[in-house]
């Protein structure tokens, strides 16, 4: 029997999600090894993920644009080719600044070009079960610390963290660029709203867009949700290790939290497609605020375990569910840009995480007060989502010039 071609694309969107993102936040496990040779202070080293971040974000807005208007294909092939670069670049820096400017910089902006593009892609080539498969795309990110990280950390345990990043680099280009090929537009949507608005030749209003309600409140709790977990993430590693936790045990809660995420994928994706995307959302952005809490109460292996499951269940299953109600808000024929912008504010509240962290670690000597602040934020990001309009009553207005 053949496999109808819509879930090669989520299959291919799911590698090159895991591999571009999991060789990204592979930084957690070299951050380490990285100071302990340098000499580099944490937050030098975690100020390379910041800027990723804000690289990512500002990338993601540009290539989801031209994902629209060009496809998703050459996108990738571009953030392909660029990644491997980057990441042999960066395993050679001599100095700090070099290396934020080649981790910070260039790994972001190739490592934009796959999430937003693919996941826009994924929308278009499914009717039916939208929500589970771009969780199973978003399910690349869930996957790459149970693949990624280890292997990063068995790399530097073997060599040493110069080559450890250079080897990544290579298996990025390995595996990326035939799955970049494999990459297509989306059919026609027969009978769809926005293929009758590109027939009319009638152009949707992007300031429309990003001044509706419905993208302020979109993205806003898609930066407050990112900003919410994106230290706690990032810092994991360390804060375990601090607590007595060894190195490589300390590698397998942030391995359990990727293993948690894509089971969270998968249960909030089929849960949004059964009872709505809104209420799914705001549980499990609770649910992570109450879980950012608890682990300042957490010593033991089996404490982190426990915790990294529902942290990473909460964390991992809301994250697509942003692209979803974009789609459902804004149609098809823009959702590269829409979701591109939203992904843009996403990657800001993740620049915030990593960098504030460091400077809270290098001056308390802890981490307390981060998931202290991490908590709080992560329940405005619930309160925030609560004001999402109904989907009845945006699609019975047509003044944002676009067909939902």
């Amino acid at each position: 029997m053949s496999i109808p071609y819509r879930w090669i694309i989520v299959s291919a969107g799911a590698l090159m999600t895991c591999v571009a993102l999991g060789a990204m936040f592979s930084l957690a496990i070299f951050q380490e090894p990285i100071a302990t040779e340098t000499g580099w202070s944490h937050a030098g080293i975690a100020s390379a993920m910041t800027l990723n971040f804000i690289v990512m974000g500002i990338g993601g807005f540009l290539w989801g644009t031209a994902s629209d208007r060009f496809g998703a294909r050459v996108v990738v092939l571009i953030g392909a080719a660029g990644l491997g670069l980057a990441l042999v670049l960066a395993s050679r820096a001599e100095s700090l600044l070099q290396f934020q400017l080649t981790y910070g910089i260039l790994v972001g902006l190739a490592a934009s070009t796959f999430f937003a593009p693919m996941i826009a892609t994924t929308t278009g080539w499914f009717e039916e079960n939208r929500s589970l498969a771009v969780s199973l795309v978003s399910a690349g990110m869930g996957v790459a610390p149970m693949t990624i990280s280890p292997f990063a950390r068995w790399l530097i345990s073997a060599y040493d963290w110069r080559t450890a990043m250079l080897l990544i680099g290579i298996t990025a280009w390995v595996l990326l660029l035939p799955a970049a090929l494999l990459v297509r537009r989306p059919p026609a949507e027969a009978g769809d709203g926005a293929t009758a608005t590109a027939t009319s030749g009638e152009q949707p209003s992007l300031s429309r867009v990003f001044r509706s309600p419905q993208f302020i409140v979109l993205g806003l709790t898609f930066f407050a949700c990112c900003a919410a977990h994106s230290g706690p993430i990032f810092h994991m590693v360390s804060y375990a290790t601090i607590c007595g936790i060894a190195p490589m045990a300390a590698v397998s809660i942030y391995s359990v939290e990727g293993l948690a995420g894509l089971g969270g994928r998968l249960l909030y994706g089929g849960l949004a497609d059964r009872v709505g995307v809104k209420p799914v959302l705001v549980a499990g952005l609770l649910v992570q605020a109450i879980a950012l809490a608890t682990y300042l109460f957490v010593s033991r292996l089996g404490e982190f375990y426990a915790l990294a499951i529902i942290f990473g269940s909460a964390y991992g299953g809301v994250m697509p569910l942003y692209a979803v109600l974009a789609r459902e808000y804004f149609g098809p024929r823009i959702i590269g840009t829409v979701f591109g912008a939203a992904t843009m504010l996403s990657s800001l509240g993740m620049a915030f995480g990593p960098l504030i962290g460091g400077w809270i670690f290098d001056t308390f000597d802890n981490y307390s007060w981060l998931f202290i602040g991490s908590a709080l934020v992560g329940l405005g990001a619930a309160a925030i989502a609560l004001a999402f309009p109904p989907l009845a009553r945006v699609k019975a207005e047509p003044a944002l010039g676009v067909s939902i």
